[in-house]
């Protein structure tokens, strides 16, 4: 014990010890420390709003797996691992850059493809933390589109989809809308497009790529009656599903707030517009559908959530929270009735990814422009509207052809016998629940 003085004076004698050769840090003034240290808080923010928004590839998952039949739950979970890991590694290559890279004509970027813009080892690594950001925002257009074509979609089919729309689809718009967030300059952001966190960028994109999917595939097997009435397919788990969507609600608190990039107060109005739009989504799709139906249906209250999540997307940052209120509850509302119009058309959505993201997507996006802070003109919903409808004139067409290509060559659908037998087995091999009995109605 005699010896634990000695030990501390020694420690502290050598931790003050300046070696030969060693130069003193460089003193910094107050304003460059606080500098400093608002720099790392943006990196922090950002990568933990990144982390958030990751984990709402799980939200999606379970989302999809509950709302749809147990016999394709493990090729469910398996498109939702692929287009994040494919769609990685092609926003890295070419994405990114088509994205976010330099441009002369304002229609997309012809630099920082392989992430070029970051030298080891002394490049600026901000361009890491935004990529980082960026793909997980990527990933989500593309997921959104696993949901709409659930249950009849060949994997290798999906997996090329999910390079494209990873590469190209996604890409070319987000830089017409979001270019100058880093190098880039849209044509549409030039107009003065409001888009915060991507109600068109990442939730139409993915919606109307979902729409021209599910066309394309045509509906599952004994969806449409021949005597003209929809039969309901239900989904095996929809406690599963709820939480997904309490999940995909707590990734949103880093979708909205977190495309600030910056540690400052503005996220805490984002944070509050973004939990009420989603309340008052599920409040009001509760109530519509308890109308409609006679009982408080669970999966259009869910959906009502998401759909208000989705809506206050695009005015988070520049709408007050009496008026998220009210965007959510249209989206709300709106979701219901749009599920209703495309089974009626007889466009099969088994987990209603188009109601919620391509029409609430639009929805939102206007609605930034209706509610906007700082008034609203005639010029404002115009380019909203000029916005909107680039995003579907684009990404329906393209996803289209890119789907049709896809239907002629390896093929889109998988055959009648695979569908009834379910994906788990025929594509996959496995069984999500190999303990438990598939009931006859499962098999159908």
């Amino acid at each position: 014990m005699k010896f634990i003085p000695i030990l501390i004076l020694l420690t502290l004698i050598c931790s003050s010890v300046v070696w030969a050769g060693d130069e003193p840090p460089t003193p910094i003034s107050n304003k460059e420390a606080i500098e400093l240290v608002q720099t790392h808080a943006n990196y922090m923010w950002t990568l933990v709003a990144a982390a958030l928004v990751f984990f709402m590839q799980a939200g999606f998952a379970l989302v999809e797996a509950g709302f749809t039949r147990a016999k394709n739950a493990v090729n469910i979970m398996m498109k939702n691992l692929m287009d994040f890991s494919i769609g990685s590694i092609g926003f890295w290559a070419i994405g990114f850059g088509l994205m976010f890279g330099a441009t002369k004509t304002g229609w997309f970027g012809t630099t920082g493809f392989f992430l070029s813009d970051f030298q080891v080892p002394d490049g600026d690594p901000w361009v890491l933390a935004f990529w980082m950001f960026q793909v997980v925002f990527c990933a989500t257009a593309a997921t959104i589109v696993s949901g709409a074509m659930a249950e009849r979609t060949k994997f290798s089919g999906y997996l090329i989809y999910s390079i494209f729309i990873s590469v190209l689809v996604y890409p070319v718009f987000g830089s017409w809308a979001w270019g100058s967030l880093f190098n880039g300059s849209g044509w549409l952001e030039g107009l003065g497009f409001i888009d915060f966190a991507g109600s068109t960028v990442v939730h139409s994109v993915g919606g109307w790529a979902a729409l021209a999917g599910a066309i394309v595939l045509g509906p599952r097997i004994g969806k449409y009656m021949p005597d003209g009435k929809i039969k309901p397919i239900l989904g095996h788990n929809i406690p599963l599903a709820a939480l997904g969507v309490f999940i995909l609600w707590l990734g949103w608190f880093g979708f909205n707030p977190g495309s600030t990039t910056t540690a400052d107060k503005s996220i805490a109005m984002i944070f509050v517009n973004t939990n009420l739009a989603a309340a008052a989504g599920a409040v009001l799709a509760m109530f519509v559908s308890w109308m409609k139906f006679g009982k408080p249906e669970a999966s259009m209250s869910l959906n009502g959530a998401l759909a208000g999540l989705v809506a206050i997307t695009a005015g988070c940052a520049n709408v007050s929270p009496a008026s998220s209120i009210i965007i959510g509850a249209i989206a709300g509302i709106l979701v219901v009735f749009s599920v209703l119009f495309f089974d009626k058309i007889k466009v099969d959505d088994p987990v209603g990814a188009i109601s919620v993201h391509g029409v609430n997507g639009a929805w939102g996006t206007l609605a930034a422009g209706i509610f906007n802070i700082g008034g609203t003109t005639g010029k404002i919903i115009g380019v909203q509207l000029i916005g909107i409808g680039a995003c579907f004139v684009w990404t329906f067409v393209v996803a289209f052809i890119i789907f049709k290509v896809v239907d002629k060559t390896i093929g889109l659908r998988v055959s009648p016998e695979e569908e009834l037998e379910g994906l788990d087995s025929t594509e996959h091999g496995g069984n999500a629940y190999p303990d438990f009995a598939v009931s006859t109605y499962a098999q159908k």
